[in-house]
């Protein structure tokens, strides 16, 4: 009984990753259950084996992307930096994985066409990303981590605009000019307090420049 509902949930896991990628490449509205069953290469009865209904499906979906955004956020105890840095790496790759994640999240069109619930669910995943980031902002700002001369609300839209290149760019294979890994570094120089002004030293009265 075990291993039939492992295989159960597997295949489970395999419909709603299908469904994701179905939304990103043809959009919400062509998710049907012969698209579906097409693209696992199912019946379309053996679709309503595992899912009572396309409603119950998407359902699935977006507990599907909970569970994958919920995975990405690192031990809370780690220090800000370590645990900003943890998260760009394992948000964008997670997402890139997944680009109907993104289309999900970003896009009013598909958040509207999830049933009841569906859309606040996502929204409070978006929430909480939101504030994940400012948190570590801020406590970075604090510790001297992270530079304090500009608004934390600023820089999580640049923290979150990273995520979302890096993730296209996996989602797509293409090349970003360079890699991740860079990408990522460059985000942490950003992010980097300013070094201090040393104030231009003065000649001493009575001098000539030679």
């Amino acid at each position: 009984m075990a291993d039939l509902r492992r295989s159960t949930e597997a295949r489970q896991v395999e419909l709603t990753d299908a469904a994701l990628h179905i939304i990103a490449t043809r959009g919400i509205a062509a998710l049907t259950t012969r698209s579906l069953a097409e693209q696992v290469g199912l019946s379309s009865g053996a679709i309503f084996r595992h899912f009572a209904s396309i409603d119950a499906l998407i359902e699935a979906v977006v507990a599907r992307v909970e569970s994958v955004m919920e995975s990405t956020f690192p031990p809370s105890e780690l220090p800000p930096r370590e645990r900003l840095d943890r998260f760009v790496e394992a948000r964008s790759t997670a997402v890139g994985g997944q680009v109907g994640i993104m289309q999900l999240m970003l896009s009013e069109q598909f958040l509207l066409a999830l049933p009841e619930g569906g859309s606040a669910r996502l929204a409070a995943c978006a929430q909480k990303t939101r504030e994940f980031v400012r948190a570590c902002l801020r406590e970075g700002q604090a510790a001297g981590e992270f530079r304090s001369d500009i608004d934390p609300g600023a820089l999580v839209v640049v923290v979150m605009g990273t995520i979302q290149m890096l993730a296209l760019s996996a989602a797509n294979r293409r090349q970003i000019g360079t890699a991740p890994q860079s990408v990522r570094d460059a985000l942490g120089v950003l992010l980097r307090p300013p070094p201090p002004v040393v104030p231009q030293s003065t000649r001493p009265k009575g001098s000539r420049g030679r």
